[in-house]
């Protein structure tokens, strides 16, 4: 089975390719020609992840699973949410989007948070969506080498390691993105 993944993020999908059995292919954007941004305006997690998968199916033929996922801290009223990845701007740059988000809580003692993963499955004509949350805190420095994104800063509720500092199959075993995954790998067994 070859399923393509909306993502042009070798990170995203590496940690996807792990998850998956080894029956299931999983291309990149890149693997069927698609070097184009796709636009993800909609302002909600699922409304993005809708986006990408719909356009991979619509202009490439391909069913597609896209995912988009947010980093929400409550003291932030949920920011940065649905622009974590240009939080600091349209650079996507994940240390200025760290440093913007510990500058921001700096004064603060609550540092409580989630990462949501949302995945969009486009086939024929119908979409289905899977959700994945992990909770945790924000830590007042980077900690960890591996991972991607908010990964060195983020410290999951229960451990006492962030997602930087873990191995992947932990991190894909406790992380918001490993359970969106299950839940679709679950769903397509099914099928």
């Amino acid at each position: 089975m070859i399923l393509v993944f909306a993502t042009n993020n070798p990170n995203k999908l590496k940690e996807v390719q792990s998850l998956v059995p080894s029956h299931i292919t999983i291309k990149g954007l890149k693997d069927i020609g698609c070097t184009e941004d796709i636009i993800e305006d909609d302002p909600t997690i699922n409304g993005n992840a809708i986006l990408k998968a719909q356009y991979v199916k619509d202009n490439y033929g391909y069913d597609c699973f896209a995912d988009d996922t947010g980093l929400e801290v409550f003291a932030l009223n949920g920011a940065p949410g649905v622009l974590s990845a240009r939080y600091a701007g349209p650079q996507r740059n994940a240390h200025d989007n760290m440093n913007k988000l510990l500058i921001a809580l700096a004064v603060q003692s609550e540092r409580n948070a989630q990462f949501k993963t949302v995945i969009a499955y486009a086939k024929s004509d119908t979409i289905t969506t899977f959700e994945g949350i992990c909770k945790g805190m924000i830590t007042k420095e980077r900690k960890g080498d591996d991972g991607f994104g908010y990964d060195p800063i983020f410290m999951p509720e229960g451990y006492d390691a962030t997602f930087a500092q873990m191995a992947l199959a932990l991190k894909n075993k406790i992380g918001h993105r490993g359970k969106a995954m299950h839940q679709f790998l679950e769903y397509l067994q099914k099928k």
